[in-house]
C-alpha cells in the first residue's frame, strides 16, 4: 500500500483480533487451502535439511511446522506481532520473535529462506519492507512473497457476492490499510533488489460450497459486517444473501487467488 489508513488501524487490533474464539479456526481454514501451494513452492526452491528460515507472520504456525517436520530445517525464526498461537511449537530449532516487521531495531541475522504470506498486503511502506526482507538473505538464499490477488468477474458487478466482496476490500483498506493493488509488481520489486531466478505464479483455489475456502470467506465476511455496512455498498440483507450463496450448491465463482513471487540472492 502507499499509505496508512485514516484510522491508523492494524490487522489483529481493529479487525481479526487473535483472541476471538473463531480466529484460529478461520486462519486454519485458509491454511488448509494455501499451505499445499506454499510448501510445494518452498520445496521446489530447495527448502530442506540444514537451512535457516525466517517465517514472517507465522500465524498459527502451519508453515513453520512444515519447515521443521517435513523440510527438516535446522532453525526457523517465527516473526509476528502476536505469537500466542505458537506456544506449542517451542523447541531448540524454533526461535519465536514477538515484534513488528517495521521495527528498525530488528536484527535477526541472515537466512537461507525468508517467507512472508498474506503479510505485506496489510502493511504500509511495502516496497521498503521488500528491500528489508531481501537484505536478510544469505548468498544463495530465497525470498518468497505471497499475497492476495482478486480476479473479479467484470460481467458481474451487482450480485450480492460481488458487492459484498468489493465492500470487503474497501473496508479492509479504510480500516487497516490493506492494499493488494501492487501485488502483481512483486516480481519487479525482487528484480530491483538484485535477486536472480525471479518468477511468480497465481493460483486461485477452487471455491466450493462447504469447503475450507468458502468457510474462510464466510467467516471473514460475517466478522466484518459492521465495517462492510459502513462502506455504503451493502446492507445486512445483501451480506446475508452473499453468505447463503457461499454455502449453496449454486456457488460458481473464481475466488480471490494467491500470487507467489520468488527470487534468489546471488
Amino acid at each position: 500500500m502507499t499509505g496508512s489508513p485514516a484510522s491508523g488501524g492494524h490487522y489483529g487490533e481493529d479487525l481479526f483480533e487473535p483472541e476471538h474464539p473463531q480466529e484460529a479456526e478461520r486462519i486454519d481454514a485458509a491454511a488448509l487451502v494455501y499451505d499445499p501451494i506454499t510448501t510445494g513452492r518452498l520445496r521446489a526452491l530447495g527448502a530442506g535439511p540444514g537451512s535457516r528460515c525466517l517465517e514472517v507472520g507465522a500465524g498459527t504456525g502451519t508453515v513453520l511446522r512444515w519447515l521443521l517436520e517435513e523440510a527438516g530445517a535446522a532453525e526457523v525464526v517465527a516473526l509476528d506481532r502476536d505469537t500466542g498461537g505458537l506456544g506449542t511449537l517451542a523447541g531448540p530449532r524454533v526461535r519465536v520473535v514477538t515484534a513488528d516487521l517495521r521495527d528498525e531495531s530488528l536484527d535477526l541475522g541472515l537466512f537461507d529462506l525468508v517467507h512472508a504470506r498474506f503479510v505485506l498486503m496489510h502493511l504500509p511502506e511495502r516496497r521498503r519492507l521488500v528491500s528489508r526482507l531481501a537484505r536478510w538473505l544469505k548468498p544463495g538464499g530465497w525470498l518468497v512473497l505471497g499475497d492476495a490477488v482478486e480476479v473479479p468477474d467484470r460481467l458481474d458487478t451487482s450480485s450480492a457476492y460481488r458487492r459484498t466482496m468489493d465492500a470487503m476490500w474497501q473496508a479492509l483498506r479504510s480500516t487497516i490499510g490493506t492494499d493488494t493493488s501492487d501485488v502483481p509488481a512483486y516480481p519487479h520489486f525482487l528484480r530491483e533488489e538484485g535477486l536472480r531466478g525471479v518468477a511468480a505464479e497465481l493460483v486461485c483455489p477452487p471455491l466450493v460450497a462447504g469447503g475450507p475456502l468458502a468457510r474462510f470467506w464466510s467467516e471473514t465476511l460475517d466478522r466484518m459486517r459492521p465495517a462492510l455496512e459502513e462502506t455504503g455498498r451493502v446492507d445486512s440483507a445483501v451480506i446475508d444473501e452473499a453468505l447463503a450463496y457461499l454455502a449453496s450448491p449454486r456457488l460458481a465463482e473464481l475466488g480471490p487467488g494467491m500470487m507467489t513471487a520468488w527470487g534468489q540472492r546471488p
